[in-house]
């Protein structure tokens, strides 16, 4: 897994080379049309902690992320952070219905995108049916995905929460990377409260209590899953 997260490194590899091509929108692009949308693209390298784009700053730039992990927040009134999503490689960033961006986004880790001037990507989207379409599964898996955190910040236990967040996360990696009992976590604690809605407490609790019942190990990096079945039980309750 952690060979994913870090699959493209900084060494300008070409498209046809990307690991996470498949789980991406180029994906529905033959070989003619993936040499033009190349000539589109710039890379572009982000520290940890570094900002990619902020929320209500014009949205100029679509984003392919294709190394490391994201996350994507909202600043409330009162300057608290509400993570709103964490972004995998191969998930597609900067759509929105208006001219600017809708949240900020910064680099977990070490991180890696694709990026294309929105003017430039629609001109060459806008005769092509098939990516459109696959622009078009993307968003409604966003939509569906921001659906199920509203339910996740709904009246759940923080139990079945942070068991939501793991069983969901495993599924993620599981797409792209196949099934493993063993999930990295590269989001911090702090990270994982704030997208549940919960205190840095409440999860470090959490997390020390599903591990006292047998449900996961915590290791270095992230947790081991001993009991699915269980976790799945919590998360669907």
């Amino acid at each position: 897994m952690k060979a994913f997260l870090a699959a493209i490194g900084s060494n300008g590899q070409s498209c046809a080379d990307c690991l996470v091509r498949p789980f991406s929108i180029c994906a529905s692009l033959d070989k003619t049309e993936m040499q033009e949308f190349e000539r589109l693209s710039r890379h572009a390298h982000f520290a940890p902690c570094e900002t990619v784009f902020a929320e209500e700053e014009m949205a100029i730039s679509f984003y392919n992320l294709i190394e490391g992990v994201m996350r994507l927040y909202k600043l409330l009134p009162d300057g608290r952070r509400q993570i709103v999503g964490f972004a995998l490689p191969g998930d597609f960033l900067g759509m929105t219905a208006s001219g600017r961006n809708a949240f900020s986004a910064d680099a977990i880790n070490a991180v890696a995108v694709c990026r294309f001037s929105k003017v430039s990507f629609q001109r060459f989207a806008e005769d092509k049916p098939h990516l459109l379409r696959r622009i078009n599964e993307f968003a409604i898996r966003e939509l569906s995905q921001a659906r199920e955190h509203m339910v996740l910040l709904g009246r759940r236990s923080a139990e079945e929460k942070v068991a939501t967040f793991l069983v969901s996360w495993r599924d993620r990696l599981a797409r792209q990377n196949g099934a493993s009992a063993t999930l990295p976590l590269p989001m911090s604690r702090q990270d994982i409260a704030d997208y549940l809605g919960l205190t840095i407490e409440t999860v470090s609790r959490t997390f020390t209590k599903l591990e006292r019942v047998g449900v996961i190990e915590i290791i270095s990096g992230g947790v081991r899953l001993l009991d699915p079945a269980r976790a799945e039980a919590l998360a669907a309750a």
